[in-house]
């Protein structure tokens, strides 16, 4: 019984990744070698996670959507704050059973880096119009934060140069294998070493037993906040809360009140559930009635949240905003003279213009010698004579604005 079960600390430290860790090469390979500070007193991982919060994009997610769209409300949950959520809640999974808390920190900070704006509705906005455009691969937001991670972000080296962040294996597979949508339990990480950029969504477990932590936590951390938030927007009637109260307390078996389903509470059940049932054999794993308590909280969280029709004008009006800015930048494409062509509109677009031309010159073969001049030395991975790379980089663009950015640049386009 779960009662009586106490909780087993470093009951997987034997598979932490660690220097005695057969996976430990792989874990910490670097798609190139990373410039080296003197006195470097950081681990790998720890360096990863810093690389990561002084991005551009972390920064962004404070602005970007959870599930309620461009709050003004300081207290409803952003983008950013959900990763904090589950950076706390890997690292305490990850030190009760005796993992590496530096990795799994890292991927939880980098998980949702390439979240698009509007929050998974932006997400299928972008699919649309990469279907209509004839694009062969999906857009989702794990493949999004890997290509953010890998292509787009840049810090400047030790001499001031921008370099791409050029994350460790380990902290990049974790990312592009977090998806929390899976409905499994007994989480095993698998023992190939996958060329990441070849997975597809939800086909396969993360490389470390710390990826698979945030996988898990990703969930864990969304559930009860998106109720909290749901709730102060009187997004439930009584039967609602009710229902809530009754899943809550049939497996916790006492009678408990709704406001003990709050978000502090479901994660620190669910976490010393998790934590007192996992061990070698099965994996990470909850009880079987913890695991269907979490299986019922997020099938009325679809119901009564996800799908509810108060949010149906802002995800036309995100549509909108979305389509309007994509279809300029495309209206502009003249190969090599497309900067030039944006210039004309600088005074009716400023922000627009400027942006993504400035866009175009760090990520684009268009003016070589101005990418050198700024000190770039990221990858060029747009071939500006080419209409589909011209294409992709508006929806890399696009994927990676906030919603405030968003707003303010499709103001720019309607306002006269």
């Amino acid at each position: 019984m779960d009662e009586i079960k106490e909780i087993q600390k470093n009951s997987l430290s034997e598979f932490a990744t660690c220097e005695k860790s057969e996976k430990w090469a792989q874990c910490i390979k670097r798609l190139s070698p990373l410039s080296k500070k003197p006195f470097e007193i950081r681990s790998e991982f720890d360096r990863d996670a810093t690389r990561i919060i002084h991005s551009s994009a972390y920064r962004r997610l404070k602005h970007k959507t959870q599930v309620f769209f461009a709050t003004n409300n300081d207290h409803v949950c952003t983008r950013i704050e959900h990763v904090n959520h589950v950076a706390s809640i890997s690292k305490t999974i990850s030190k009760t059973l005796g993992l590496n808390v530096s990795l799994s920190e890292a991927i939880a900070l980098g998980h949702d880096l390439g979240h698009s704006p509007f929050g998974h509705h932006g997400e299928r906005i972008i699919e649309k119009i990469m279907d209509k455009e004839g694009f062969k691969k999906k857009f989702w937001h794990e493949k999004n934060s890997l290509r953010f991670i890998d292509c787009i972000e840049t810090l400047p080296n030790y001499s001031g140069f921008k370099e791409n962040l050029n994350l460790t294996y380990a902290t990049r597979d974790g990312i592009v294998c977090h998806c929390g949508e899976v409905n499994e339990n007994h989480l095993k990480p698998r023992s190939i070493a996958y060329n990441l950029d070849e997975i597809e969504k939800g086909t396969c477990l993360p490389y470390t037993y710390e990826g698979c932590v945030v996988k898990i936590s990703d969930k864990i951390a969304y559930l009860g906040r998106d109720i909290e938030d749901a709730y102060n927007y009187r997004f439930f009637d009584k039967e609602d809360l009710l229902t809530l109260k009754q899943i809550a307390q049939t497996v916790m078996k006492k009678k408990i009140k709704f406001k003990e389903v709050n978000t502090s509470s479901l994660i620190h059940e669910f976490i010393v559930n998790l934590c007192k049932n996992s061990n070698p054999d099965i994996g990470l794993a909850f009880s079987s009635e913890y695991y269907d308590m979490m299986n019922k909280i997020k099938k009325f969280n679809y119901q009564k949240i996800y799908s509810n029709k108060r949010f149906k004008p802002f995800m036309d009006y995100a549509a909108l905003v979305i389509n309007a800015i994509y279809q300029y930048l495309l209206d502009n494409y003249s190969s090599y003279s497309t900067i030039y062509k944006l210039k004309k509109y600088v005074k009716f677009y400023p922000v627009l213009s400027v942006d993504f031309s400035d866009w175009l010159i760090k990520y684009s073969n268009i003016d070589e010698k101005t990418h050198l001049n700024r000190k770039y030395r990221n990858k060029i991975i747009y071939n500006i004579d080419n209409i589909n790379d011209y294409k992709q980089a508006i929806l890399d663009y696009i994927s990676g604005m906030s919603d405030s950015y968003a707003i303010k640049v499709y103001n720019e386009l309607i306002e006269f």
